[in-house]
């Protein structure tokens, strides 16, 4: 089955939400906001407003989804491209698009349905500004509600693409990261103003409606109270009665005349909204008239005969004004500011913890050789405590596992330095073994004629002619012996370099010709006995100079033609080439062999760490200290190239100092 793209599981759970909180918003706006009885979905609603309530609001929950989930496919078309190509060159702009949208989301929900709402409404025409701005708090309210949900749920989408291209991300450490401070108030801080706006829009509803009915009762018993002649002037009769009686400066008296006329006792008169729920569905309210979708203006009305016809006098009050809701609102903002300032000192506390754990964590990313064991304050008994705590004891393990670590690799090393010794000592043995037999070949040859040249001294057969030939003989060995002891004297200094390299570091100024020789004179034994051939190929001039340890040089390039050796595991009549280039201001050695390659899991591993090939026979420092000597004493580098089934080339760079 084929895996929905992910612009298409947040669309479900977007509009699956948004079918929760609509159906729940539906019924709970009408409510919370007190609209007047018979105004819902009748056709005094349609002709008011154009349309019917349900229809506009189907139509601005329809206006949400469309355009959401038309933003979400335009907006996320990247990643569900990446999806089906797993292209790695945008693994690194994925993981940023997964990162950031969820907070971005976040922020398009909680204002964008409140835009589409009031535009709604404001095209019908049939709702006063006081009652715009109540409905636009409302729905920010649920907006915010909904955006904290998806929020969630946004995360646990992205969560797989995150957890699948962290491996293979070209920058795994994370630059410009967001706060967490800002993070968490973003997911803490939305419940709190849904909770405080919907607590206080509530508590205003219910006072507000209390309050209407007390003035409904108050101004009704008031016009029951009338006593209404023929002879004066009827809104004069009215006034003079219940004039004085009014509780607001906004609060009139007015009559309609039964041509349709409106008179009031002030500037003010009644809408048309007023006017027309007076006639239509004031009697089925009890003669309780509002001036729109809001209870927040009523009037009382009566119907009374006079000079045998039938006016309709009314109380125009006004339940609560304006400036309460601005008062109430400006309360609720303090309460909301409150919070967040309680907030964010609780959400900057565990910052300040939480970051100083990061700092010191990366810390000993930057120097892992040099932990300092300074532990952080443990300053609560909650999680964060035992997080600190935690910390404190793995810094201190931490520390204690690097010491041993280091000691163990001590210890490694200096056996590493002993089988080098070893290898030495073997060298030694073999190529002092035929010089030496060679001088004793030529010590008894010396002896044999010293003997014959004693014998023939008082021999009259023998002249000075034959004492010359026995000197000519003896002279003739002389070079013999002498070329012997030099290629000895050769040997000792070499290995002599070679032995004190495993302990002393020296820099000295010596030619590619030297280097070679001595490789030469160190390798000869295990090449002989391997079978194995050397061509060394100098495409620089021999007199050409270096700068550095030689003897550790030297120790690095006989442990690559070593390598080299066993990596064609007793095959006889195998070549290793040793080919020394000048390029630009380096001198390039390098080794090369046909043994048939590095497997992959040997080269992800190369320089980075102790690796080897060789299985119990080998400890993986050879390569590892090759790279270190090099790095240290030359300032250079070791580069190699491989392919699986033909071959390994090593190539060690190193800069010419002038």
């Amino acid at each position: 089955m084929k895996k929905l793209k992910v612009s298409t599981k947040i669309s479900i759970s977007f509009l699956l939400i948004l079918l929760v909180v609509a159906v729940m918003f539906y019924f709970l706006l009408p409510n919370l906001l007190n609209y007047p009885p018979n105004t819902i979905n009748t056709n005094f609603d349609k002709e008011v407003s154009k349309l019917y309530y349900i229809y506009q609001y189907l139509i601005a929950i329809f206006g949400i989804a469309i355009l959401a989930v038309i933003f979400f496919k335009i907006s996320l078309r990247k990643v569900d491209k990446w999806l089906s190509n797993k292209n790695s060159e945008d693994i690194n702009e994925i993981r940023k698009i997964c990162f950031k949208y969820p907070s971005k989301l976040f922020l398009i929900i909680e204002v964008f349905p409140v835009i589409i709402v009031l535009l709604t409404l404001v095209c019908t025409g049939s709702h006063p500004v006081i009652l715009l701005f109540k409905i636009g708090i409302l729905v920010f309210s649920f907006a915010t509600l909904v955006s904290s949900m998806f929020l969630i749920i946004s995360k646990n989408i992205f969560y797989p693409i995150l957890k699948e291209t962290s491996f293979y991300a070209k920058n795994r450490k994370i630059k410009n990261n967001s706060s967490l401070q800002i993070a968490l108030i973003f997911q803490i801080f939305p419940s709190i103003i849904v909770t405080v706006l919907m607590i206080a829009l509530i508590g205003y509803s219910r006072l507000i409606n209390e309050k209407g009915e007390l003035l409904n009762i108050y101004y009704m018993a008031e016009l029951d109270t009338l006593e209404i002649n023929n002879e004066d002037s009827l809104l004069e009769q009215i006034t003079n009665q219940i004039g004085d009686k009014l509780l607001a400066k906004k609060d009139y008296i007015f009559i309609e005349t039964p041509t349709g006329e409106i008179i009031t006792t002030g500037e003010l008169k009644p809408s048309d909204f007023f006017i027309k729920y007076m006639h239509e569905l004031s009697p089925q309210a009890n003669n309780r008239v509002y001036e729109a979708y809001t209870i927040d203006e009523q009037g009382v009305i009566k119907t009374i005969n006079y000079n045998n016809q039938e006016y309709i006098v009314g109380i125009h009050y006004e339940v609560v004004a304006s400036s309460l809701l601005v008062y109430f609102m400006l309360a609720t903002f303090g309460l909301l500011l409150f919070n967040l300032v309680i907030l964010c000192y609780i959400v900057k506390h565990m910052n300040n913890i939480l970051t100083k754990l990061t700092e010191e964590m990366n810390n000993i990313l930057e120097d892992p050789d040099n932990i300092d064991t300074k532990l952080l304050p443990l300053t609560s008994n909650d999680i964060i405590g035992q997080l600190v705590q935690a910390f404190n004891e793995i810094q201190e393990m931490t520390k204690r596992n690097i010491e041993q670590i280091h000691n163990n690799q001590e210890i490694l090393m200096e056996r590493e330095r002993l089988a080098s010794l070893g290898q030495l000592i073997g060298g030694i043995a073999h190529n002092l073994r035929s010089p030496i037999m060679s001088i004793a070949g030529a010590t008894e040859g010396l002896e044999e004629l010293i003997k014959e040249y004693d014998e023939s001294i008082d021999d009259p057969l023998v002249n000075s002619h034959d004492h010359h030939e026995i000197a000519t003989e003896m002279q003739n060995w002389i070079p013999k012996i002498r070329t012997y002891t030099e290629y000895m004297s050769d040997i000792i200094t070499t290995v002599k370099g070679q032995a004190v390299a495993l302990t002393n570091e020296q820099d000295v100024i010596f030619t590619v010709s030297e280097l070679v020789k001595r490789v030469n004179i160190l390798m000869k034994h295990e090449l002989k006995n391997s079978y194995i051939n050397l061509n060394v190929q100098m495409k620089i001039d021999e007199n050409s100079t270096l700068v550095g340890d030689v003897n550790n040089l030297v120790q690095v390039v006989d442990n690559m033609i070593s390598n080299s050796i066993q990596a064609y595991n007793g095959a006889r009549g195998k070549n290793i080439e040793l080919e020394i280039n000048r390029i630009e201001q380096n001198v390039i050695i390098t080794i090369r062999d046909f043994a048939g390659g590095l497997p992959k899991e040997v080269q992800e591993k190369l320089f980075k760490e102790m690796v080897t090939t060789k299985g119990k026979n080998g400890t993986g420092l050879g390569l590892y200290m090759s790279y270190s000597n090099i790095k240290a004493h030359f300032g250079g580098d070791i580069t190699y190239k491989t392919e699986e089934g033909k071959g390994t080339e090593f190539n060690i760079i190193l800069p010419i100092k002038q």
